[in-house]
């Protein structure tokens, strides 16, 4: 295993024997490569970058799987959302009423309240560029060179960090000779989609500047319909750029811009009613798990953009470094209809607004000896910001708004030390300083014209009528270590331990009703994650069996929660505070056999078991906090889920190859949302409603690919072919507002793709 290392700048996995097999990655290269790759007698060793230096995938102790733009192609990855059942213990789905928000879990870590100042709990990153809000965040897959998604607290190798895992999207780079590529696809709900690609030098191969552009139209009509404006809804409408533009002055210095722009204008994705509010009676739920009789407007509208700058240069064989600037912003207007009907019960306008600003510096060292690693300082300046706009029985009008500023400065480092031939240490660190700033300002109105302020408390009068009127700061320090060992038992068999600290920022509750509930205008705790796992990485079979395991222990400390509470004067209080503490313990395996030529097998198993130890409630009646642990599940975390795909393929005689595919994923029952009304001490009503849930379900998904020659090729997929009805979340606010209601996937789809490489 002694070799000289290659430090690279910023990466984290190119390929993963796990998730994408190499012969997969195969089937869309020129016919003469399909035809070898038809030939192989093994799985072969497998590149990656996860500790920023090339090793094979078997070699290095992380939990990570990744895929390369054929293996999406062929698994039919539209979007990040469908990478949920491809990667263990990870739940990802669009947020509720949104098309490209994103809610993503990582061993039962994440976060689903799309909250402005609130920090996820995985990182998305766009050519590594952290994504801080997750309006816009669920990317749409085109042009794209690989997906990582990596488990466990990341931080000390780069970017900000994440306590429960960290997604990257890396765009397809810069070539160095022309080249391009153009697909359309069409399928049912009337689907089509257009999507190109090119790019190669600019003024000569000899002329240091290279260029690509990518863009994508996505549209699909609604899988339902308002039923009384027979407007489509969970329909798509999205446009995407991304261009880039790189300089080259020799192998060892270059200088990359790269911009990104997507406009997402789908209609709200619709919500079935789980049972009639009991405000409107008569009104009972339609027997279409997706359509909807809103009475507000079908507005959705995202904006997303970003542009960056990488400065890469080698300084000699020893040393290399980068610099990353980049800059984001995102703007979002929505209609959210909590109550689905034309009755204005619980009908909220939300402006959406961010911007960020993040610097990274970055140096790798990897002298070819016994020490190599990797250092950099990370700064991170954001505001998230936006106004809410309640109505509630028409009674009673809201007005929340204001701006949560981050300013966060990072430094990390992260080193391997090689012991013995065998034998290997890895230590690491991240400190961060963090400041957060809230401006809050929550008022009450007379009317729907949110015209008249009033006074939010008249019972009891202030010299300041609103319900939480406040500026204020607070810092977070901390130090997050991890140190790992790993240890070659034979040149295929490699096993390893770890333990590392995440950390999460807290910051403030911008729902806050200071008036009536004054701990809601104090800052939450930042939470932390203390992660402990083994695991180890095999081949059998002469490298056509891999199979590669990992269980972790994490205790979780301080767990961030959004929990809405029936309040004793009437209506709710969405309240955002630490909960308490928790264990996830968990295991997961990844494998990848190829019996013959023809076939290949590839899946995953998961199981995941995570429980509150304490679950903190405040009760604003009694202004006393009581431990309700055990009424409460963990959300997104499901006890067993597993996939398999089975692929077989074969070469044709006129040079091309097909190749068919046939996958099924199952997961046991899950709850699928925190937030929840629960009744205060003494109970108000009898009208509590269980934690919404989902029972254990399966998907079946296939495909079929018809590569002709080296430039076109052709494709069959279809997904969720038994059409299963499966919720992925919803709203609980059946206390005060009669609401109880979820948010379901998507249904049987099958499309066709024609693309054409050159």
């Amino acid at each position: 295993m002694k070799r000289k290392y290659l430090s690279l700048a910023i990466g984290s996995v190119l390929v993963s024997a796990l998730a994408s097999p190499v012969a997969w990655a195969q089937d869309t290269a020129p016919s003469e490569a399909a035809t070898q790759a038809n030939k192989a007698t093994n799985l072969g060793a497998v590149t990656v970058t996860a500790r920023k230096r090339e090793e094979t995938l078997q070699e290095v102790p992380v939990a990570v799987t990744a895929f390369t733009a054929d293996a999406l192609d062929k698994l039919n990855v539209e979007d990040l959302s469908d990478l949920d059942a491809l990667v263990p213990n990870l739940t990802i789905y669009a947020a509720r009423g949104s098309s490209s928000t994103v809610t993503a879990y990582i061993r039962g870590i994440g976060q689903s309240d799309p909250l402005w100042g609130v920090d996820p709990g995985v990182g998305i990153y766009l050519d590594d560029v952290y994504i801080a809000r997750p309006q816009g965040a669920l990317l749409d897959v085109f042009d794209v060179d690989r997906v990582e998604v990596l488990r466990g607290p990341q931080g000390t190798l780069y970017g900000k960090n994440t306590i429960g895992g960290a997604i990257k999207y890396l765009s397809r780079g810069l070539p160095r000779a022309f080249d391009g590529n153009a697909s359309i696809t069409v399928g049912n709900y009337n689907e089509l989609d257009v999507k190109a690609a090119v790019g190669g030098p600019i003024g000569g191969a000899d002329s240091g500047l290279r260029g690509r552009i990518a863009v994508a139209s996505l549209n699909r009509d609604g899988f339902g319909e308002n039923i009384v404006t027979h407007q489509d809804v969970s329909d798509k409408e999205i446009l995407a750029l991304r261009g880039q533009l790189g300089a080259y002055a020799g192998d060892n210095f270059d200088v990359q811009f790269g911009f990104d722009w997507m406009d997402d204008q789908s209609g709200v994705r619709g919500a079935k009613m789980l049972e009639a509010n009991r405000f409107v009676p008569g009104v009972l739920p339609l027997d279409s798990r997706y359509d909807v009789r809103n009475g507000m407007p079908n507005v959705n509208d995202t904006e997303m953009k970003g542009a960056s700058m990488t400065v890469n240069w080698r300084a000699n064989e020893d040393w290399s470094f980068k610099y990353v600037l980049a800059k984001r912003e995102s703007d979002t207007e929505t209609n959210i209809d909590f109550d689905t009907t034309q009755a204005k019960i619980a009908d909220v306008k939300a402006f959406y607004s961010d911007q960020q600003v993040s610097h990274e510096v970055q140096a790798n060292y990897d002298a070819g000896g016994r020490a190599r690693g990797v250092m950099g300082i990370y700064a991170f300046n954001g505001d998230a910001g936006g106004q809410v706009l309640n109505n509630f029985f028409n009674l009673s009008f809201g007005d929340t708004q204001g701006i949560v500023r981050t300013e966060s400065v990072a430094f990390y480092a992260d080193w391997t030390f090689d012991l013995t031939e065998r034998l290997s240490l890895d230590v690491g660190a991240r400190y961060t300083d963090e400041d957060k700033r809230a401006q809050v300002l929550n008022r009450c109105y007379t009317s729907a014209t949110f015209a008249t302020q009033r006074d939010c408390t008249p019972a009891n009068p202030t010299d300041d009528p609103a319900a939480a009127h406040f500026d204020k700061t607070i810092n977070f320090k901390n130090t997050s270590p991890k140190v790992s060992l790993d240890y070659e038992v034979t040149p295929d068999i490699m096993v390893y331990g770890s333990a590392s600290r995440g950390f999460k920022s807290g910051g403030f509750n911008i729902r806050a009703q200071a008036t009536t509930v004054p701990r809601s205008a104090e800052p939450f705790d930042d939470e932390v994650v203390d992660s402990f796992e083994i695991g180890s990485k095999m081949a059998f079979l002469d490298s056509t069996l891999f199979l590669n395991l990992a269980a972790f222990h994490n205790k979780y400390k301080d767990i961030q929660l959004s929990v809405f509470t029936a309040l004793p004067t009437g209506g709710f209080f969405g309240d955002f505070t630490n909960a308490g503490e928790g264990t996830i313990n968990g295991f997961e395996a990844e494998y990848q056999w190829m019996p013959n030529e023809h076939w290949r097998v590839v899946g995953n198993l998961a199981w995941l078991d995570a429980k509150y130890d304490e679950f903190a409630f405040f009760d604003p009646l009694t202004q006393a906090t009581i431990n309700i642990a055990e009424e409460q599940e963990f959300t997104n975390a499901p006890d067993f889920s597993g996939a398999l795909n089975v692929e077989w393929r074969t070469g044709l005689a006129n040079g091309g190859n097909l190749s068919a595919r046939i996958g099924y994923s199952y997961q046991t029952e899950v709850t699928a949302t925190t937030e929840i009304i629960r009744t205060v001490t003494p109970p108000i009503a009898p009208f509590g409603r269980p934690p919404i849930t989902q029972d254990a379900y399966g998907l079946i998904n296939a495909g079929v690919i018809w590569t002709l020659n080296d430039a076109w090729s052709f494709s069959l997929q279809g997904s969720n072919l038994a059409d299963e009805e499966y919720r992925t979340t919803g709203y609980n606010l059946n206390q005060a507002l009669g609401v109880y209601t979820g948010f379901y996937g998507a249904p049987r789809q099958y499309t066709l793709t024609a693309r054409y490489d050159f």
